[in-house]
């Protein structure tokens, strides 16, 4: 499965502003639920809060990778947002975060959704793209960055 088959422009936030995580895990939701309306913002920030309960999804390295999955949904959607001062978001290495892929999965689709994050992680791995992430000026361009790691990630 294809980044762009799963991001779009729109759901991407260049300068989240939110202070703390659950602002984050909002702001985040709003773009999903605006774009996929089966899914009800309120239920998907839930199961957000939730999966974080069981331990952070700040990976390090100034990302992290919300997760969750729900029903009523046929595939996975993320949405990405920057924030360029950065947060607390009790990350593995202690370090703020500025970089936030929100991902929902449907329900039944483990496979799929563990797919999804181990790309997503993958592509995080490279200082290049977070760096170029945090420099890029608009929604456009974060969209671009994503889209071109992905497709030379899976080139690899």
């Amino acid at each position: 499965m294809k980044m762009s088959e799963i991001i779009e422009e729109n759901s991407i936030i260049p300068d989240l502003k939110a202070r703390d995580k659950n602002g984050v895990l909002e702001e985040l939701a709003e773009v999903i639920s605006n774009h996929e309306p089966s899914i009800n913002k309120a239920e998907l920030v839930k199961v957000l809060v939730e999966r974080e309960r069981l331990g952070s999804t700040g990976i390090g390295d100034g990302v992290a990778i919300p997760h969750g999955k729900m029903n009523g949904i046929s595939h996975p959607l993320i949405s990405f947002g920057r924030s360029s001062k950065g947060l607390d978001f009790d990350s593995m290495d202690g370090q703020t975060a500025y970089l936030f892929f929100l991902l929902v999965a449907p329900e039944n689709s483990s496979s799929i959704h563990l797919q999804v994050l181990a790309k997503v992680a993958k592509i995080l791995k490279s200082g290049t793209f977070r760096k170029k992430l945090m420099k890029a000026g608009s929604r456009k361009e974060l969209y671009q960055a994503i889209i071109q790691a992905d497709e030379e990630s899976s080139h690899l």
